[in-house]
């Protein structure tokens, strides 16, 4: 199956190491970090799961929940947890699904046969409060997910939302914004009264 941006995220109920979860109900009004690693044990996925652990209070002024997922089972990765709390120094806390039988895998395309019939890629999903998918990366099995961009694009996700504005390229906290076209001249003047610049007609930039 694949996943597109702007679909409801498909629902589940899964095993975790903290018990059984339904997706949806487990989510709540909260954004999700929702990622797929190949297997326990292995040395990018330890290092990937003991970066969103250190990175809880990072997600937490978000509102953002991570969830990760292995097609190990619920019960390897308590063994696991601990090797990453050791190397990482951290603490982890989120769900981790246990996906023995790839059913979620499968239900959210994480599964590539042409790059192994049996374990996820590391797929990551961003979705929102209302359940919507908003973002999807891919990475491969043997590189890690740069979690800067990943906050970043939550960052930019929810400045859009809340001042219904588009992002420029590499856009952080605190740099200028593009006002959407849908928002003509009139209307930029009442909306962004401290002003904007106009590089083009089609390139408005104000900052908020």
């Amino acid at each position: 199956m694949t996943i597109r941006i702007g679909q409801i995220a498909p629902d589940f109920t899964a095993e975790t190491q903290l018990g059984t979860i339904s997706f949806h109900e487990w989510a709540g009004d909260s954004w999700v970090f929702f990622f797929s690693h190949p297997a326990d044990y292995t040395p990018v996925c330890t290092t990937e799961m003991g970066r969103t652990a250190q990175l809880a209070d990072e997600f937490a002024k978000r509102n953002v929940k991570p969830l990760g997922l292995s097609t190990d089972s619920a019960q390897e990765h308590l063994g696991w947890i601990k090797d990453v709390n050791e190397t990482q120094s951290t603490d982890l806390q989120f769900p981790i699904i246990g996906d023995t039988l790839r059913e979620v895998a499968t239900l959210y395309g994480m599964i590539h046969p042409e790059t192994n019939a049996t374990e996820a890629v590391r797929s990551v999903f961003i979705i929102d409060p209302k359940k919507k998918v908003r973002l999807t990366l891919t990475y491969p099995m043997n590189v890690g997910r740069n979690f800067d961009e990943i906050l970043r694009v939550i960052d930019a996700l929810q400045t859009a939302d809340a001042k219904t504005v588009a992002l420029p390229a590499d856009w952080v906290p605190g740099e200028k914004v593009i006002i959407p076209l849908s928002v003509d001249n009139e209307a930029a003047k009442v909306k962004f009264p401290q002003g904007f610049e106009t590089k083009r007609p089609y390139l408005r930039m104000t900052q908020i």
